[in-house]
């Protein structure tokens, strides 16, 4: 028996207190989204102006809801792995820590940002709710995020360092000897050359690219009638994670294909399929997705850029904006207005829009296109454009699905894959600062001992680690439940959520731990903190994200 199981059976049992635990906060979670829809609701319907004068309870109630997601999710996995014999001590201690802090901050307040706690009090409950009460919920606050459990996981940290990822992550085998071999290129091919990618602003050479396409990383989740691998989310979670440890860039250029992949199987005719999914899979083809306009941000329904049918094609004009690796693309798959008759989301179409590659010296060298850089912080090796379109030709056998209107309706279709993407995207990124973390702790010297030996720099670090397991469970769970055909937006809402803050505390918390070597650009954390911090902002930024998940939550799951 391990020494974690020896101590749970001594003073616990960790996988029977989770569980009941996850059930208290079933009640508390039923309980305050009764009382923030009391606040919301006009004759039994939801009230778009009560919803905004009341916006800091419903983000409060989307944030609770994620907590809880958690603690189900950690307490699924500790259930999981201890029926498959895989739960080890260092497993133990990360569920332990995560259940007793998270339960912790659900009773005394959840940070929606730095400056922003959400307590109970906010939600209409009683700060003393009898589900805090429940004995698994007392029994985890008070034994389970303890500095005792910290400094011993932080030295199984120390004796695994090397290891892919700190706790089995619960994927099957297959899924872990597929990420040792991505690991192993991203360590060879990427990481390496990352900074200096990142340091000039430098494109992502194509030469990797091709490598990439070799792997199947374009054509992961396709199925395999159109060139695909057929495999599922899980398997685009674990991929995304490894190539964004090394450089969220790399990791990105999957997420251009995955949209739009998504977008033409499941809006696109047979022959639109045949045409474009075996060369997207294959990496022949390299996607991106226009549908930013400038002032519109994530208000879709004030789209303006204009599609008007001539003849045999349509003549595209209009402002996009925030366009990722768009010069090097071959297809945009292009939102556009086709009826301005139509208001709102009804008059939107999507157009598969081919283009040539550009280059730096010419990026659009196309008819009707032009376009400026948007210089970044971060988040580099694809670059980000300004596009101009005036009569930009695309032919009209190119809209997708063959009937006008259907854009937004095709591009929600595509938004629970494109979040648990990036919630995974995120994850790499957390894992990458971790690790970047861990190694200076150890080599750095300060007064006769390492950093590690301090036991502020060691919460630190095990707190990332307990987070990247939380984020990683909730992800995979929306992973699944897309994979099984479940409408899954509200656990991949959750899950980009969460995970886009835990990647920018753990890349803030490096940093930290390097002190001021972390502030110069020579040192790779400084790269990882800019790339953080786009995470809580594209793919729905984070009060947008809390405002879609109060909404479901508040009309019942609809």
């Amino acid at each position: 028996m391990s020494r974690a199981a020896a101590r749970e059976s001594a003073e616990f049992d960790i996988v029977a207190t989770a569980a009941a635990a996850a059930a208290a906060m079933d009640e508390l979670l039923s309980d305050a989204t009764a009382a923030v829809r009391a606040l919301v609701a006009v004759d039994g319907k939801l009230s778009s102006a009560a919803l905004d004068r009341e916006q800091r309870a419903c983000h409060g109630l989307a944030w609770l809801a994620t907590y809880v997601e958690a603690v189900r999710q950690l307490s699924a996995y500790a259930e999981r792995m201890q029926a498959a014999g895989r739960f080890g001590e260092t497993e133990a201690l990360l569920v332990e820590i995560g259940l007793g802090e998270y339960l912790a901050q659900i009773a005394g307040g959840i940070a929606m940002s730095q400056g922003e706690i959400v307590r109970l009090r906010d939600l209409g409950l009683d700060a003393h709710h009898p589900a805090l009460a429940a004995a698994a919920v007392g029994t985890l606050i008070a034994h389970g995020n303890t500095a005792a459990n910290r400094a011993r996981l932080t030295q199984l940290m120390q004796a695994a360092h090397g290891a892919a990822t700190f706790g089995d992550t619960g994927l099957d085998d297959t899924y872990e000897q597929m990420r040792t071999e991505m690991r192993r290129f991203a360590d060879a091919e990427v990481m390496p050359f990352a900074h200096h990618w990142h340091l000039k602003n430098a494109y992502i050479p194509l030469e990797l690219v091709a490598k990439m396409a070799e792997l199947g990383v374009f054509g992961l989740t396709i199925p395999e009638e159109y060139g695909g691998l057929g495999l599922g989310k899980e398997s685009m979670c674990m991929v995304s994670e490894e190539l964004s440890r090394a450089y969220i860039g790399v990791g990105s250029l999957g997420t251009r294909s995955e949209i739009a992949a998504e977008l033409i199987l499941g809006g696109g005719t047979e022959q639109q399929k045949q045409a474009w999914l075996p060369r997207i899979a294959s990496g022949e083809v390299l996607p991106t997705a226009v549908f930013t306009e400038p002032n519109t941000g994530s208000d879709l329904a004030s789209l303006r850029t204009r599609a008007v049918r001539d003849g045999d094609v349509y003549k595209v004009t209009g402002n996009k904006t925030w366009i990722t690796h768009p010069v090097r693309a071959d297809l945009m798959t292009l939102l556009v207005r086709t009826n301005p008759a139509e208001p709102g989301y009804r008059g939107l179409s999507m157009l598969l829009a081919e283009k040539p590659r550009g280059t730096d010296a010419e990026p659009f060298p196309a008819e009707g296109m032009t376009g400026g850089e948007i210089e970044v912080l971060g988040y580099r090796g694809m670059k980000e454009y300004e596009i101009g379109f005036d009569a930009f030709e695309v032919p009209a056998s190119n809209l997708l699905g063959g009937v006008e209107g259907q854009g937004f309706k095709q591009l929600m279709q595509t938004f629970e894959s494109a979040r648990i993407q990036t919630a995974a995207r995120a994850i790499g990124v957390a894992q990458s600062a971790l690790e970047l973390g861990l190694r200076y702790a150890e080599e750095r010297v300060q007064f006769g001992r390492p950093l590690i030996a301090f036991p502020r720099v060691a919460d630190k670090l095990a707190m990332m680690a307990v987070e990247v397991m939380i984020a990683r469970q909730i992800t995979y769970f929306a992973a699944r439940e897309k994979d099984e055909g479940k409408r899954c937006d509200l656990e991949a809402g959750m899950a980009k959520l969460l995970a886009a803050r835990v990647a920018w505390a753990a890349a803030d918390n490096a940093l930290q731990i390097h002190g001021g070597n972390g502030f110069a650009l020579e040192y790779p954390v400084s790269r990882v903190l800019c790339d953080a911090r786009i995470l809580n902002i594209f793919e729905g930024a984070a009060e947008i994200q809390a405002q879609v998940i109060a909404r479901r939550l508040l009309d019942g799951g609809n």
